[in-house]
């Protein structure tokens, strides 16, 4: 019975230290959000590919690693998605903008190719997700008169 009793105790204490191991790892993880948005791009509304990349949304990696969005999607409040393809913002304050419009992807730009606006002049809200689905970070904004960016 005390042998049973002895495995139980080593047991118990032996998964204890392997969950208490995996709380660094967790702390690890890079820490990616909402660094800013220009939501109304400047000037007149045209529609044209130009206007529309002015309108973009900024992500920030806080963290110390790398990672890669390959997965992470950002979404408005009325559902419109992007999904990142397999590209790495570096940690540190690594940043990459994700413009409205049409272009050439880069390691630093990224487009929705978009023909309309995505970000609602009157208020709208961002959410990043992980490949996984879960929720990273939010960003919302109201009407505000004479702004057209801010700070997330």
């Amino acid at each position: 019975m005390r042998r049973i009793a002895t495995a139980a105790t080593a047991l118990i204490i032996g998964l204890g230290s392997a969950l208490v191991a995996a709380t660094p790892a967790a702390a690890a993880t890079p820490s990616l959000r909402f660094h800013s948005m220009q939501y109304d791009s400047p000037g007149k509304d045209t529609r044209s590919n130009a206007s529309l990349n002015a309108e973009y949304v900024v992500l920030v990696n806080t963290g110390s690693k790398a990672v890669n969005l390959k997965g992470y999607t950002v979404r408005d409040a009325a559902g419109k998605k992007y999904t990142f393809g397999s590209v790495s913002l570096a940690g540190k304050g690594g940043k990459i903008y994700l413009h409205t419009g049409k272009g050439g992807n880069t390691k630093k730009h990224r487009y929705w190719g978009s023909g309309n606006y995505i970000w609602n002049n009157t208020g709208d809200k961002a959410t990043l997700k992980n490949a996984k689905g879960k929720t990273v970070d939010t960003c919302s904004y109201g009407n505000k008169k004479g702004r057209t960016k801010i700070a997330c």
